[in-house]
C-alpha cells in the first residue's frame, strides 16, 4: 500500500520506528519483500534476528513480532492471543496511541530472546 507522508498510517509506522530507535539504537531497520503490489515493501527491525515488522492496511498498522508468543506483555499491547503459534501483532488504528514505555520493554525482551538473553538494555540518556 503507498500512502502519503501525511497518511496516519505514515505517521504511525514513523513514530514506531523512533519508538523501536529510542529503546535500542542498534537495531537496524531494512525493507523486505518489494512487490507490485507493495513497492514501498515492509520495514523489519533486527538486532540478532528479526524483532518484528510493520506492515499498513486499510485500517490499521500491524507490527508482527517474530516470536510475540515468548514475549512477556504485561501491558497487553498485542492482540488476543489466537492459536498464533509463534507470532504474535500489535495492531494500531486511527487515533491510537502506544504505551511507548511498554513498548520498550517488547523491543528489548525481543532482542533478549534473539541474543538468548544475554542483553542488557542501554542506559537512557539522562536529562
Amino acid at each position: 500500500m503507498t500512502e502519503s507522508t501525511t497518511d496516519w498510517r505514515a505517521v504511525t509506522l514513523d513514530r514506531v520506528r523512533a519508538a523501536i530507535l529510542a529503546a535500542d539504537p542498534a537495531v537496524t531497520e531494512e525493507i523486505k519483500w518489494r512487490k507490485p503490489s507493495n513497492p514501498a515493501g515492509v520495514p523489519t527491525w533486527s538486532h540478532g534476528g528479526l524483532i518484528c515488522t510493520g506492515e499498513t492496511y486499510k485500517d490499521k498498522v500491524k507490527l508482527t513480532f517474530a516470536r510475540g508468543a515468548k514475549l512477556s506483555d504485561p501491558a497487553g499491547l498485542f492482540g488476543p492471543a489466537k492459536d498464533t503459534g509463534t507470532r504474535r501483532a500489535i495492531d494500531l488504528k486511527e487515533g491510537d496511541t502506544l504505551d511507548e514505555a511498554a513498548f520498550a520493554a517488547l523491543i528489548h525482551d525481543a532482542i533478549a530472546h534473539n541474543a538468548g538473553r544475554d542483553y542488557v538494555p542501554p542506559e537512557k540518556p539522562r536529562k
